[in-house]
């Protein structure tokens, strides 16, 4: 097998809130979209971001039409997870986790879109496995 491409696609009620959001705060562009689509990318993530319109009838399976992605984590390594944490409050987004550093080196925060889609913002301070302050 050989990998081409790569996206996560999210159901959310309002597709356009959210994909504003992450053009607004996170400097997706918009690569496609149609009524209840939108896909996003980054040449620099690795991967597109789509959003789908909850009950979107091409949605398959049938089983996941009404489910949503709220809650769900999208996570994001920076290389200064500081700077980020300041211009993310400078935009006025409100942080749902502020900023704090896990014992095996994840220093992150998180923030919501209008569906409760949480982006979280990741900087690793040290490789897992090793002791603090260790490169």
């Amino acid at each position: 097998m050989r990998v081409t491409a790569s996206a996560v696609s999210l159901n959310v009620d309002d597709v356009e809130a959210s994909a504003s959001f992450l053009k607004r705060h996170f400097g997706f562009t918009e690569a496609m979209a149609a009524d209840g689509f939108v896909s996003l990318s980054r040449p620099d993530v690795g991967f597109n971001v789509i959003y789908l319109r909850t009950g979107l009838k091409s949605l398959k399976p049938e089983s996941l039409k009404t489910r949503r992605a709220d809650g769900l984590i999208v996570a994001f390594v920076v290389d200064d997870i500081d700077a980020e944490y300041a211009r993310i409050q400078a935009e006025g987004v409100k942080v749902l986790t502020p900023i704090e550093t896990e014992a095996w080196g994840e220093r992150y925060f998180q923030v919501a879109d209008a569906n409760g889609v949480i982006i979280q913002l990741v900087q690793w301070m040290h490789t897992p496995g090793q002791a603090e302050g260790v490169a």
